[in-house]
């Protein structure tokens, strides 16, 4: 225990130190919420918690995510870990790798292990030529499941989502704002729920405030990778877009470096808009404008709607859907026109 300096503890809790040593020696006269206050800055700190006071486990939790390599996902799987840790869960994460293990080898694992209820993050369930039955199976086992990032009408279980569609219109308004007429959308593959969620916000928004009613050549679709977003701008740069909405952080990175490569400039010659607002993007160069995905709201909607099923709550089919903002940084300017009129 001399190891622990109560005055750091006592900062990070925003308690006094008489507090934290009440709280450490087991003593009453403290509210449950300051309790859980100290307990979680020794947590943060990397204290070990005293035998006495750590807590039993009420179950693990599944947690599927796709990669690690995209930076929105670890922080996504962050803040369900925070918010099970809070409510006295144990996360157990689950990162399907190329190579890897399947979300269905993870899913029998998981269910080996017996947790109280899965999270699946942009699984299966986003890919519009997926089987579902995989889902079905755990629902008519009566396993609690949470699907983010996709949406299926076949299975009766409850969905976390982005705003997609307004994302992309968010992304749309603010070029149009800054007088671009030629707009790109880079796009991840078609058969994703959220794709095509973007493309329809894209097409509708284009025809609304530019009167654009073929949008097609505007619109290309690649991976969700620095590669696939530099591929697909190098398409809409040579059909003269001045302005780029891309359906990632990593793809606008990429559409970035597609810019350079022609010897222009971001967003002095074009202007790019990235999607999820992931950790390090207000540090990139240009600082990147994106649209933020609510992941602190998404992921604690994921885990109480999980364990309200785990406590007995019938699983609703329901899709539960979370609004994204526009954060506006370095990488959009004027359009060509404008930049024209004060040249």
């Amino acid at each position: 225990m001399s190891t622990i300096r109560l005055a750091d503890i006592a900062a990070q809790a925003g308690v006094s130190e008489a507090t934290v040593s009440r709280v450490l020696n087991g003593r009453p006269g403290v509210s449950p919420a300051t309790r859980q206050a100290v307990l979680a800055a020794l947590d943060v700190m990397g204290y070990e918690r005293p035998q006495r006071l750590r807590q039993h486990s009420n179950g693990l939790i599944g947690l599927v995510i796709p990669e690690l390599s995209n930076p929105i996902f670890p922080a996504f799987a962050q803040a369900v870990e925070r918010a099970l840790t809070q409510r006295g869960y144990t996360p157990v994460l689950c990162t399907q790798e190329p190579g890897g293990a399947t979300e269905d080898e993870f899913t029998e694992m998981l269910l080996d292990r017996g947790v109280s209820g899965i999270v699946f993050v942009s699984g299966r369930h986003a890919d519009t030529t997926a089987r579902m039955d995989r889902y079905l199976r755990l629902i008519d086992r009566g396993v609690p499941i949470v699907l983010v990032d996709g949406y299926n009408a076949a299975v009766p279980a409850p969905f976390i989502s982005p705003d997609d569609r307004l994302a992309a219109r968010l992304a749309v308004q603010h070029l149009v704002d800054l007088g671009h007429e030629r707009i790109g959308l880079a796009v991840g593959q078609r058969r994703f729920v959220p794709v095509i969620r973007k493309i329809e916000g894209f097409r509708q928004t284009m025809a609304e405030l530019l009167g654009v009613t073929d949008a097609d050549e505007l619109i290309q679709d690649s991976l969700f990778t620095v590669e696939g977003g530099q591929a697909a701008a190098s398409v809409l740069i040579d059909r003269g877009c001045t302005g780029i909405v891309c359906a990632s952080d990593l793809m606008a990175l990429g559409a970035i470096r597609a810019v350079r490569e022609r010897g222009l400039s971001v967003p002095g010659d074009v202007s790019v808009v990235g999607f999820d607002d992931s950790p390090l993007m207000a540090f990139t160069d240009p600082p990147l404008t994106t649209v933020r995905k609510p992941i602190g709201a998404m992921a604690a909607a994921a885990v109480e709607t999980l364990l309200e099923e785990i406590a007995g709550t019938p699983a609703r089919h329901v899709e539960l859907v979370y609004r994204p903002e526009l954060v506006v940084r370095g990488s959009t300017g004027s359009g060509p026109l404008v930049n024209r009129a004060h040249g």
